[in-house]
């Protein structure tokens, strides 16, 4: 016995190890964002961090030569974070925002195109982002919410208690002066605004926006002008589904703007859309498209270069406006978006030069930069990291008269004649994509494509209806109906994948977060497939869901009515309905103040299978948010999937 636990103990201190060595590579990843190209071309700045810390520190380095990037020095000393460089019109300024000696509160810095001269321009008391300079270069708009905090349901919601909704902070847009320093805020009090875009002359806005409060109404904003003189605000679209990133034409006779059916804030995809002005001749330039347009820029009044999600990758294309014809320029693995949450590419104003940060699951991210698809390579801070796991490739399978696409990320070492467990990750959403990406991103929450790689497991990550890559109906497909076309969708992936590779069908795992959370409860709720299974923020019973999250507009373009007009659509796709089908093994994650997907979800999943008799744990990390931020906490969370899924399908079962 004593030998028996001898033997037991030395492959678990081998694997903890092993977990040790990969977090540690993971974490010393060097991470860009916010890429911002001057508009003459010449210099591009960035927001650099690496994967285990949460400093962010802006870089500038000229577009040309071979120069090294350079640091803005702020003087500070400690954790400072950077967000949302913006060059001045004449690319000689660059305005960043900073917490730099003040924790928590984010104020404007300016820098000189060289680097040097930093300075604070602003005293702020409130959650402020995306500063945009005006066209003459005299003022920079920013998106504010004075004395109070932001930045969407994916932060830890606050503490609340006392009376409910007797305090809405809106997010308005103010306006510095430049010259004098002044802000005022220009939009309304009563409208929260999520993006928006100077007018050529300066002297309207257009932009999305709803009455608070505002993590929930996103789902139900309209399109604005706003008359930066007077601040009255007019709509002038009201849109079938969710809005997104509208800009003014150069001529300012248009506006441009992606609709379609979008699960979250900053994760856009849909139709690219133009207008008039005023709203009227509202069209459609995207329609026909197998594609789902992320983001755009005008390059004249007939052209616009749009970034599009292609099956489980990115196109970068030409629309013209005149017959709605495109021509593609560019298409990769990688996901390319240029606005929302976690942007990677910037564009120069005449359109000839821009920047992108590149990365696949088997290539660290590094900076390119040069005309669109010509790209050079202009850091090299990763050349050090190796990937340690199985090279990746796209698999394609049908089901259901629709082609769907995914990834495989095989075992990093497979031994001819050896059969492997396989562990299903079903992404976020539904509405998005999952692209080919180094796992070190988003908090390191795609680490486990790594960890359990070099575990021995298969991974298969699919893309099926609902997700984006495949035009607007794809997207739709699941309306009225989670859980099922896409889950059929997802189980005919593992039998293509079986019949292809040397994966073992009696030792498979399912795992996901948010939507994928949702789809890992669901999934063991209707299939004794797996055998077992890690569920993340997910959703258990759609019906006690709609009045506990945040964000419940989100829920009516899917389910097609409120859940007090339509309890039976959101009963049929909820889990607990179907709880006592449930024989595997699954471990329950959430974040304590959760916002989107709140702790009582996980907590009634994990309830009902402990009280069944099903093996379960369920881990709640304290002040920890829908994305988790801390990093101890990050590396947990990962260290008890490897471990759950080694348990259950280990190698030696």
């Amino acid at each position: 016995m004593k030998h028996f636990l001898v033997a037991l103990f030395l492959p678990m201190t081998l694997a903890a190890q092993n977990m040790q060595q990969l977090n540690e590579q993971l974490g010393k990843t060097v991470l860009y964002g916010d890429l911002a190209l001057s508009p003459d071309g010449t210099h591009l700045a960035w927001v650099q961090s690496t994967a285990a810390s949460t400093s962010k520190q802006t870089y500038i380095r000229e577009m040309f030569g071979n120069s090294p990037a350079k640091l803005v020095n702020l003087s500070v000393t400690g954790v400072r974070a950077d967000f949302d460089p913006a060059w001045a019109p004449d690319s000689k300024t660059l305005a960043f925002f900073s917490s730099a000696k003040q924790r928590e509160q984010r104020q404007l810095w300016t820098v000189n195109a060289n680097g040097s001269g930093a300075k604070k321009i602003t005293n702020l008391d409130g959650y402020a982002a995306r500063p945009r300079w005006s066209h003459d270069g005299k003022q920079i708009a920013f998106l504010y919410i004075e004395g109070a905090g932001g930045g969407g349901p994916l932060m830890a919601a606050p503490m609340t208690t006392g009376v409910i909704d007797t305090a809405i902070h809106n997010q308005r847009i103010a306006v510095l002066d430049v010259a004098n320093g002044q802000v005022r805020q220009v939009s309304p009090p009563d409208l929260h605004i999520y993006d928006y875009d100077w007018s050529p002359d300066d002297k309207m806005f257009v932009g999305t926006a709803a009455p608070g409060p505002g993590d929930n109404n996103w789902w139900i904003a309209q399109i604005y002008t706003i008359d930066t003189a007077k601040g009255n605000a007019t709509s002038i679209y009201k849109p079938w589904f969710q809005v997104a990133v509208p800009h003014w034409s150069p001529d300012g006779k248009s506006i441009a703007f992606i609709e379609g059916l979008m699960s979250d804030e900053g994760f856009h995809g849909g139709d690219l859309f133009t207008m008039s002005a005023d709203g009227r001749d509202v069209t459609n330039r995207t329609s026909s498209r197998k594609a789902s347009v992320n983001s755009f820029f005008w390059q004249a009044p007939d052209r616009i270069l749009i970034v599009e999600y292609v099956g489980g990758g990115s196109a970068i294309s030409e629309l013209s406006l005149t017959n709605n014809s495109a021509q593609t320029i560019w298409k990769g693995p990688e996901g390319i978006h240029a606005f929302g949450n976690f942007p990677n590419f910037t564009l120069s104003k005449d359109g000839n030069f821009s920047a992108v940060v590149r990365s696949t699951y088997n290539s660290p991210p590094e900076v390119f930069a040069g005309p669109v698809g010509e790209w050079r390579q202009l850091t090299n801070n990763n050349a050090g990291l190796q990937a340690n796991w199985g090279k990746a490739e796209s698999i394609e399978w049908t089901n259901d008269g629709s082609n769907i696409q995914g990834w495989l990320v095989p075992p990093a070492k497979i031994e001819p004649g050896k059969k492997y467990p396989m562990v299903v990750l079903i992404h976020g959403g539904p509405s998005s994509v999952t692209t080919s990406e180094w796992p070190a991103s988003f908090g390191m929450a795609r680490a486990i494509i790594a960890a359990l790689s070099t575990h021995g497991y298969y991974m298969l990550l699919p893309n099926p209806r609902g997700s984006y890559g495949q035009g607007e109906d794809f997207t739709r497909a699941n309306m009225k109906d989670f859980g099922g076309g896409d889950l059929r969708d997802d189980l005919a992936g593992i039998d293509a994948a079986i019949k292809k590779y040397p994966i073992d069908p009696n030792r498979l795992g399912v795992t996901g977060w948010s939507y994928g959370g949702f789809m890992t409860m669901w999934t063991v709720t209707q299939t004794d497939r797996f055998r077992a299974a890690v569920a993340g923020a997910g959703i258990t019973n759609w019906q006690s869901y709609y009045g506990q999250n945040l964000i419940g507009q989100w829920m009516i373009p899917f389910f097609g009515a409120s859940v007090y007009d339509d309890p039976e659509v959101y009963e049929k796709s909820s889990p607990i309905r179907f709880i006592k089908n449930v024989k595997t093994p699954t471990l329950v994650i959430v974040g304590e103040r959760d916002a989107e997907c709140p702790s009582s979800q996980s907590y009634e999943f994990w309830h009902a299978l402990k009280t069944l008799g099903v093996p379960t744990k369920l881990i709640i990390y304290p002040g920890e948010g829908h994305m988790f931020i801390e990093p101890k906490h990050q590396v947990d969370r990962l260290e008890q999937t490897v471990a759950w899924f080694d348990t259950y399908l280990g190698q030696n079962r």
